[in-house]
């Protein structure tokens, strides 16, 4: 975490929450708020420099975004160039779903398939089990059945 440099609380409070909005160009994974890089430091001093001369949040942000491009904000706004990035998870679960769910059924119909009995099979598994001693056969070859 940054130290705390003005002396003002609110000041410094407004410059932390900025600045863990604002993605470090160095490290891409910390906040500037949480970055030591030299980068970093100079970006969290601007903030409190712009804050202090009077800048609105907003306009700190759009100054940052002005300079360095939006990959410096941790949520982009929603445009078209960016609607992948908010809807590509959302797009990949729903897709993911779709493909169990479509492989799930088309497995459960083989299964089925597969165990299906046909009603002469049946016939002879009954006289079998129930102890005949000359259960129907069946006179079709097993390729005919298919």
């Amino acid at each position: 975490m940054a130290p705390t440099v003005a002396a003002n609380p609110e000041l410094e409070a407004d410059v932390m929450e900025l600045a863990h909005k604002l993605r470090c160009l160095v490290c891409q994974n910390q906040s500037i708020a949480e970055s030591n890089a030299p980068l970093a430091v100079d970006l969290r001093n601007q903030v409190r420099e712009q804050l202090e001369a009077g800048s609105t949040k907003a306009e700190v942000v759009d100054y940052v975004v002005a300079r360095y491009g939006e990959f410096v904000l941790y949520q982009p706004p929603f445009r078209a160039a960016t609607a992948l990035l908010w809807l590509g998870p959302a797009m990949l679960l729903v897709g993911g779903a779709g493909w169990l769910a479509f492989r799930l059924r088309r497995r459960r119909a083989e299964v089925e398939a597969e165990r299906g009995l046909s009603a002469a099979e049946r016939e002879r598994a009954r006289a079998l089990l129930a102890g005949a001693e000359t259960a129907p056969t069946n006179t079709e070859s097993p390729e005919s059945r298919s």
